[in-house]
Formats: structure tokens, C-alpha cells, sequence
């Protein structure tokens, strides 16, 4: 045996392989074996609610529970609220973009990672201070009246 007819048969193998491979994927997921998937946002509409939208999660907060220049890190949920004028609510990721350390407090306008030192502004969520480069991202909250909700 040479060595091309052994690169022969590799490359037939893994194109073989390949083949079966493709095939499996195109239709996972799919009736019409397509390979798409349906979006999980994309539903049908229950009662009250706007096609596309999901219905908001639970109380996240009262707004009173949100002081004005400030905010409040919510642990469990990974988020941080935050009011940086009166009656405007934001929401953050509370995971800081330089380690991933979920971040400490907010206080004097910034959102702080006591793990290394980065603080976010608390209106937009930019770099304040690094070691940081990136801002929190954004999270959907919806306000209805006295109630914060994750929407």
C-alpha cells in the first residue's frame, strides 16, 4: 500500500463522515428539513400580551426601592437596576466585562466590581474606571406603575 492511497482513503472516510454529518443537522429541529429552528421568542400571543413580547418575569422591585442617582444589584436574577434620574429605570448586567466577577454596590453614581476595580456609570453602563474596556450590557426591565420587572 502507498501512502497516497492511504490519504485516499482518509480523506474518502472523513468526506463520507462529513456527508452523514450534514445530513443529520439539516434536519434536527425541523419538519421540513430545512436546519432551522424556531426562534424561543418567536410565539403565540396569550391574552394582553403584544405579538413577539414575552410577558414580563417576576417583581424584581418596587421603584421606591431604587434610589435616584443610584441602584440595586439583584444577585440571584445577575442584574443591576439602576434610577439615574428621577422616574427613568435602567437595568445592567451585574457581571463585570473584565472578569466576570458579578459586581459589588452602586454608590456615588457607578456600579463597582470591588474585584478589581472597574466602576459603570450608573445612566449607560460605560467604563467609569478600569481595568474594564467594555460596559455592562443592557438588560430588559419593564416599569408598570410601583413594579420593576425583568421583561
Amino acid at each position: 500500500m502507498t501512502i497516497s492511497a492511504t490519504r485516499r482513503t482518509v480523506l474518502a472516510a472523513g468526506a463520507a463522515g462529513a456527508a452523514a454529518l450534514l445530513a443529520g443537522c439539516s434536519e434536527y429541529g425541523n419538519e421540513n428539513g430545512g436546519g432551522e429552528t424556531e426562534s424561543p421568542t418567536q410565539k403565540e400571543p396569550t391574552s394582553g400580551e403584544s405579538p413577539g413580547e414575552a410577558p414580563a418575569g417576576e417583581e424584581l422591585a418596587k421603584t421606591t426601592d431604587i434610589p435616584v442617582g443610584g441602584g440595586k444589584i439583584f444577585k440571584d436574577e445577575q442584574v443591576v437596576v439602576t434610577q439615574p434620574e428621577q422616574g427613568e429605570f435602567k437595568a445592567f448586567s451585574a457581571i463585570c466585562t473584565h472578569q466576570r466577577c458579578t459586581v459589588a454596590n452602586v454608590s456615588d453614581g457607578t456600579i463597582n466590581c470591588t474585584c478589581h476595580g472597574s466602576k459603570f456609570r450608573v445612566a449607560d453602563a460605560s467604563v467609569a474606571d478600569g481595568p474594564a474596556t467594555r460596559p455592562l450590557p443592557e438588560e430588559k426591565i419593564a416599569v408598570t406603575g410601583n413594579s420593576i420587572r425583568l421583561a
